[in-house]
Order: C-alpha cells, then sequence, then structure tokens
C-alpha cells in the first residue's frame, strides 16, 4: 500500500552521501561512514526551487531556499559560524500534518538539500495515514535550546550541535535527522528512565496511542522506504522520536 510514494521519495535520494555526525543518546554507530569534512559540496540532487510538492487534495507542501527572513529566525542559535553546513546546503520546508485535536496545520522543518524531497514525501504518506504531530516548528522558536523544544513536544530537524555524550556533530548539524512528537517518543535511558516527566506515561512502547511512533507502524516504515533509520531500535537507550538518514 505504500511502496509506490516511497520508491519516488528514495528516488529523490538520488547520490546523496551517507555520511555519518554523530545524533547522540547512545545509539552504536558500528561500521557507520565517516564524516564528510565538505558536506556542503556533495553532488546529491538538490529538490526544485521554489516548487510547491506535487498536488494532493489535502496536503500541501512547499521547498525552497531557506529564506532570509528564517535566517535571521535561525542565525546565532541553530545556525553558528562553526556548523559542518552553511544555509546553501539547507532547504526551508513547510507541510501540512494531522494536530492531537482532529484539525491540519502547516508545520515547517529546515533539513539538507538531499533529502528534502523524501522529507516531503514521508509526511505526505504520515498525513494519508491520519498520523497526528503535536507542533512541528523551528527550534529556535525555543531559542536552539533541545530540552525546551521537547518539552514543547515540538518535531524538528535542523539544530546545529554537538552530540550528547558523543564526540562530533549531531546528524541535526547537517539537517538529516527528525525528531518526532519527542514526548510520546522519548529518549529512554540505560535505566529505563526519561529526562522529561510529561513522558512517562511513555516508556511502556508498547503502548498505542496518539503519535506514538511503532517498530511495526506507519512511521517507521514510511522513513525506512527512503533510506533512513529508527532510534528506537538502539540499545541500550532508544531514542524512539529520532529519525535519520544515516542510522546515527
Amino acid at each position: 500500500m505504500l511502496a509506490g510514494p516511497r520508491r519516488r521519495a528514495r528516488a529523490l535520494l538520488g547520490a546523496a552521501v551517507l555520511v555519518a555526525g554523530a545524533c547522540g543518546g547512545g545509539a552504536d554507530p558500528g561500521a557507520a561512514p565517516s564524516p564528510d569534512p565538505h558536506p556542503t559540496t556533495q553532488s546529491a540532487p538538490a529538490p526544485a526551487e521554489d516548487a510547491p510538492a506535487p498536488a494532493d487534495p489535502r496536503f500541501e507542501a512547499r521547498i525552497v531556499p531557506v529564506p532570509a527572513e528564517v535566517r535571521a529566525r535561525m542565525d546565532g542559535r541553530s545556525m553558528r559560524p562553526d556548523c559542518p553546513v552553511g544555509y546553501d546546503a539547507l532547504r526551508y520546508v513547510t507541510l501540512s500534518h494531522h494536530d492531537f485535536e482532529g484539525g491540519v496545520r502547516t508545520g515547517e522543518l529546515v533539513v539538507h538539500a538531499a533529502v528534502a524531497g523524501a522529507v516531503v514525501e514521508v509526511f505526505r504518506t504520515l498525513f494519508a495515514e491520519g498520523f497526528p504531530i503535536r507542533r512541528m516548528a523551528l527550534v529556535d522558536d525555543f531559542d536552539a535550546d533541545d530540552f525546551a523544544s521537547i518539552e514543547a513536544d515540538n518535531t524538528s530537524a535542523f539544530n546545529c550541535r554537538r552530540n550528547r555524550g558523543a564526540p562530533g556533530w549531531s546528524d541535526h548539524s547537517w539537517g538529516w535527522a527528525i525528531d518526532l512528537n519527542p514526548i510520546e517518543n522519548p529518549f529512554i535511558t540505560a535505566e529505563g528512565t526519561t529526562y522529561h516527566p510529561a513522558s512517562e506515561p511513555y516508556l511502556d512502547r508498547s503502548r498505542d496511542a496518539s503519535g506514538v511512533i511503532l517498530a511495526d507502524g506507519p512511521v517507521v516504515e514510511a522513513f525506512a522506504e527512503v533510506g533512513w533509520s529508527w532510534g528506537g531500535a538502539w540499545r541500550p537507550e532508544p531514542d524512539t522520536q529520532h529519525l535519520s538518514l544515516t542510522g546515527r
């Protein structure tokens, strides 16, 4: 049922280089590839500039270079001079999503140009599946504070920050990782706890509740179809909100 859109989404990745930039949260990197020292020069195809996503009766999405007004929101927050990518490597994406109250909202993400088209196709599928998303705003609305963004149950992508508990940049620093409904899908410590009290009811990952990402559910399947991996499979510290291109 979901294969056709995914094949199109995977094709949008083209020759994207799977480079590693550890996301954090206890994943075992295994044999993941080494980071590209010049990720802004990779040859992956970018989505069409200033072009709307394919028409859908309900779902709407748009991919554009990061506008000046969005750059102003990001400067000194999620974007800094030492970041591994610059604005030219990123795209600003707006898209429709269901909320938890039965309505439809327009969310925003900043992601790497090489994955922007695939990200739109994933969220197109999740929209069709009726999967709800609490909030989707730039992490800059929370002063690029990851903890504050999670407390607001905010779904976000690009945030230039160092990896938690390991050397190197987080995958979010390249714009090829997304944290989805982070209260319903917490990072779980090796002791089985969470840093966010509102997430405690969701430590039981067998719970089939609104916005929860399950191993056999539509979110993991949709992202897998475009070559992304789910942090909920990590051990000993699963990061159940985290989806990423590199598996980190």
